[in-house]
């Protein structure tokens, strides 16, 4: 055998050595547990055979006390890039079965390479997490490392995609992150996120809480809203990331892809004439309009189980990518309150830094009210949603269907934002207040100086009010609303009001950056 056949031979023995990680033992205890190896995640992740993978031989250099003399290629994390649907991506995946995933200096340097390529190349770039935390051995060069990371997940914000999963534990310094990134998936029973753990909270605090209780998938998806998604298996979590790519663009200079679609421009769906109820306070399905008028009934929502009071999501209009944003009349009537108002707010931002226009259903009767809301900062939050609104330089078309009153209206992508097109449907009440609202501030003296008459005289002024208010005319005839439409046609207007909208230049004034009220 010659020297290069035998030199050919290692290689391939090395390479095989390190695509099994931890070893047949750590790999087997990793299923027993409900989870896929980081190499069997991303085979389900990337396009078949598209897979390179860069640094497999890199070793820690660790030599402190209780570290394992072993030195294995790799240093738990697997690096490369590939392509979804032919898309390209750079990823990294965390290898739990190499001294459980733990982060060390070598670890870093390999994910941050991969960053900075992502970054360099305009690419999406895809975080697999599961990993015990910092690698105790490696003291600061760990904590060093993660700080590399963190500024490159700011440095990429708003230029690329960053999404995460979470597959296992992330803990302490770890979750900074994911947080960082635009999209956090988590699986369900089987990954967790927290600061602290149960240990530490109960010596801190006293309180006895597990891992699933304490930062659970289900937990962060509904309580937190750290978690956009939390998925039952790790099959379902790597095909919404699969999904979500779909929705955006490879970069911030790029747009998201064309989808080719049979679902005529001009459909109308008769159904909407009827769907506002007559009783302005009865509740409907905010998801009815929204199947009703974008691409074959599509909707891929984020955040589906936080704030439920608004819904955000992507969706096709004639083929092309579109941010959803809208109020949901079924869970506290639509209100705004502290965690709608960051979901929205966030959603918009990312819309608007990845060139994807943003439709903007309105039926809102104001903001929640109460001490909770107001110690909670609701006029702080609340803000965040005007911000960016009224930063964002996508087009934007809204509609209003039925409610849109007070600084709830404002907020909602009013024309004083910057709204481009602004709809209307006949049944929209544009105003500071609801009818009954204003009739007992503006005539609270009259009533009360007529007691036998007062329920006449409060029908009398609330219906003045409705003709005058519970309508959309008034706004219309000011210019405030573009036009009232017909609500069956509601699908065509949006999609017509969106190809007007395509070379929208806008920009905004000069600046080191924003001062976004957080």
């Amino acid at each position: 055998m010659s020297i290069q056949s035998e030199n050919i031979q290692k290689l391939v023995a090395r390479r095989e050595k390190a695509r099994m990680g931890g070893g047949e033992k750590r790999i087997e205890a990793q299923h027993a547990k409900g989870k896929k190896t980081a190499r069997e995640r991303l085979e389900m992740l990337l396009d078949p055979g598209s897979f390179e993978e860069y640094d497999m031989f890199v070793q820690h250099r660790c030599t402190n006390f209780g570290m394992d003399a072993s030195h294995p290629d790799g240093d738990g994390v697997v690096t490369g890039c590939g392509t979804i649907a032919g898309r390209p991506v750079y990823v990294f995946a965390q290898d739990f079965t190499v001294s459980g995933g733990s982060l060390s200096k070598t670890m870093s340097e390999k994910i941050c390479k991969i960053q900075d390529m992502a970054l360099r190349n305009g690419a999406p770039c895809i975080g697999l997490n599961d990993s015990g935390g910092a690698r105790i051995q490696e003291g600061i060069d760990a904590l060093a490392g993660y700080g590399e990371i963190f500024e490159r997940n700011i440095l990429a914000s708003g230029v690329i995609p960053q999404i995460s999963a979470i597959m296992g534990p992330c803990a302490g310094g770890a979750v900074y992150s994911p947080a960082l990134t635009d999209f956090t998936l988590m699986v369900k029973n089987t990954s967790y996120m927290f600061l602290t753990g149960p240990a530490v909270v109960k010596s801190v605090t006293g309180e006895v809480v597990d891992q699933e209780q304490l930062g659970g998938a289900s937990v962060h998806a509904s309580k937190s809203g750290v978690a956009h998604f939390a998925a039952e298996n790790e099959e379902e979590a790597i095909q919404t990331i699969k999904d979500l790519l779909s929705y955006l663009p490879q970069n911030n200079l790029d747009t998201a892809p064309f989808v080719e679609t049979a679902d005529p421009v001009n459909r109308v769906d008769d159904a909407l004439n009827e769907l506002i109820p007559d009783n302005p306070n009865k509740a409907y399905d905010m998801y009815a309009v929204i199947r009703s008028i974008v691409d074959n009934g599509k909707f891929f929502e984020i955040h589906k189980d936080f704030a439920r009071n608004i819904i955000v999501g992507f969706a096709h209009f004639n083929g092309r990518s579109v941010g959803i944003v809208a109020n949901q009349p079924s869970v506290l009537a639509g209100v705004l309150d502290i965690g709608a108002s960051r979901k929205a707010a966030r959603f918009v931002r990312f819309c608007d830094a990845f060139n994807i226009p943003l439709v903007t259903l309105v039926d809102v009767p104001g903001f929640l009210c109460g001490t909770q809301q107001e110690y909670g900062a609701i006029i702080t939050n609340g803000a965040k949603l005007l911000y960016a609104y009224g930063e964002a330089t996508v087009p934007k078309v809204t509609v209003t269907l039925r409610k849109g009153y007070g600084g709830a209206h404002i907020v909602m992508s009013c024309k004083q934002l910057r709204g481009d097109i602004n709809y209307a449907w006949p049944s929209a009440q544009i105003a500071v207040m609801g009818a009954d609202g204003a009739v007992n501030v503006l005539y609270a003296k009259d009533i009360k100086a007529d007691p036998e008459n007062a329920g006449a005289i409060f029908e009398e002024k609330k219906k003045e009010y409705e003709e005058l208010f519970s309508n959309p005319y008034q706004a219309a005839q000011k210019g405030y609303i573009d036009d009232v439409i017909e609500p069956r046609n509601t699908r065509f207007r949006v999609i017509r009001a969106l190809e007007q909208l395509a070379t929208k230049r806008q920009e905004i004034p000069a600046k080191k950056h924003d001062n976004l009220p957080l």
